[in-house]
């Protein structure tokens, strides 16, 4: 059975080209356009991963951890902050909340393919 990757990024091609990238290897993926929106599908089926954009409107992407990783089905689900943002406290601020990884933007589908496959839950 394929593994549920939720992909959350207000950009809907960045959403596209991660999706393309996962799905070519082989996982289900479910998009949220922020924070807020991905919240919404959590609705306690099971969820392998999270990919998610730091920077969105709504909710962003270090509250969405914090708010995701509260959910008693979700606390362990690994996260991967896919972002612009390189800064050092950003990404404190992201492991922080529970990320265990940070990929920055523009990316190489096979570092994120490389992290996701290190990551996600068996």
């Amino acid at each position: 059975m394929a593994k549920t990757i939720l992909v959350v990024d207000d950009s809907a091609s960045l959403r596209q080209v991660v999706g393309i990238a996962l799905k070519g290897a082989g996982y289900d993926v479910i998009e949220g356009r922020d924070g807020a929106d991905a919240l919404t599908k959590c609705t306690g089926q099971k969820i392998h991963l999270v990919v998610c954009d730091v920077n969105m409107p709504n909710m962003d992407g270090i509250t969405f951890v914090k708010e995701f990783k509260k959910l008693a089905s979700y606390r362990f689900t690994p996260v991967i902050m896919l972002t612009t943002e390189s800064q050092e406290s950003k990404k404190e601020e992201g492991k922080a909340a529970g990320a265990k990884a940070w990929v920055v933007k523009p990316f190489k589908p096979e570092v994120l393919l490389g992290a996701v496959a290190k990551l996600v839950l068996p």
